[in-house]
């Protein structure tokens, strides 16, 4: 099991400070990190845990996977690889042709 970890079905009252409370019973938290929308700023539902080792990654899936965190029950698993986007290259020519 990998040290990263992804923590979903969040609630929108969660943040960085009260995830990183919540797992750092279970060990050493490098970083947590709820994913917010860009435009809005609020709460995507879901974040990221970075532990300090395996070990502690695995006993805090085990521990925290389904446990009731601000009226809703978490999941919890070892995060996946970011998986390549699709059109990433561009954002519509702003400027590049224009003179003025």
């Amino acid at each position: 099991m990998g040290k990263k970890l992804y923590v979903g079905n969040l609630s929108f009252s969660v943040n960085d400070n009260s995830l990183q409370d919540s797992f750092s019973q279970y060990g050493t938290v490098e970083s947590a990190r709820v994913i917010t929308d860009r435009d809005s700023g609020r709460s995507k539902g879901f974040g990221f845990v970075e532990m300090s080792s395996e070990q502690e990654a695995t006993n805090a899936v085990e521990k925290m996977n389904g446990q009731m965190m601000d009226g809703r029950a978490i999941n919890v698993s070892e995060a996946r690889p970011q998986a390549p986007r699709e059109n990433s290259g561009g954002g519509g020519g702003y400027g590049r042709s224009a003179r003025y």
